[in-house]
């Protein structure tokens, strides 16, 4: 299968936008980065990753949801679990055998959601600033208000000139899926790398969601002086470490 650059899924796909990807060929298990909200492929993580895959000869897969980036449709109408189902849909036409996923922050609750969804296919788990059930804790109680009464909200955004939008449809799924309300039945290796700094994802929720996991294979890797974006290089490298721990333990004799 060669690199696809291409912004459709597989002529076989179902109907639905169409969705932009790059697919690097390579040994498995296959990482898959799973970017955050109303965010891209085109991010630092994501594309330092892409390098380092293909250096190492790895096989990965970056996209955008439906809605964002390149890929079709209208942001305002999607939905966490349309997001899941993206990268379900991608991850199976498009990769083979065990995959690793690494989560950005929202892409840290779509990774959760995609490993229950496929508990034989996802091997182990990365997250970065892991945002998980944040319509709960992450607004507050008059935003929650104004989203159920008006059916949006915007708020000014600390890495964009443009307001992030909510929509009432996306909380309302977001409250509908959420994962840290009991154990999480995952066997697999995880690393969970946060920021003490982050603005916007309590370190301490890292902490917290690493007790939920049911495998004993589970570290939380805190980063004193970092933020929620974890993109300094010294955060790049750690992230590929996290990744590169996750596939050791999925391949210790390699």
């Amino acid at each position: 299968m060669s690199e696809s650059e291409t912004p459709e899924v597989p002529a076989e796909a179902p109907e639905g936008p169409r969705l932009a990807y790059h697919f690097t060929p390579g040994k498995g298990p296959a990482v898959v980065f799973l970017p955050g909200y109303a965010s891209d492929m085109t991010g630092t993580k994501a594309v330092a990753l892409e390098q380092w895959a293909k250096r190492a000869g790895r096989a990965y897969l970056r996209f955008d949801y439906a809605g964002c980036g390149a890929s079709e449709g209208a942001f305002e109408d999607q939905t966490i679990v349309n997001w899941r189902d993206d990268a379900l849909h991608l991850i199976d036409n498009l990769t083979e055998g065990p995959v690793v996923l690494v989560g950005s922050s929202m892409g840290g609750w779509v990774m959760l959601m995609a490993a229950k969804a496929r508990p034989d296919l996802i091997a182990g788990l990365v997250g970065i600033a892991a945002a998980p059930d944040f319509t709960d804790w992450g607004f507050s109680t008059e935003q929650k208000m104004t989203l159920l009464q008006h059916g949006r909200i915007e708020v000014p955004s600390a890495y964009s000139d443009q307001p992030t939008v909510t929509t009432r449809i996306f909380w309302a799924s977001g409250e509908a899926n959420r994962m840290m309300i009991g154990p999480i039945g995952f066997d697999g290796p995880v690393r969970l790398i946060q920021g003490q700094l982050d603005k916007d994802v309590p370190w301490q929720r890292a902490t917290q969601l690493s007790t939920l996991f049911h495998s004993a294979e589970v570290q939380t890797w805190l980063v004193k002086d970092g933020d929620h974006r974890l993109s300094r290089d010294k955060d790049i490298a750690l992230i590929i470490r996290g990744v590169e721990d996750v596939i050791s333990c999925l391949q210790p004799s390699s």
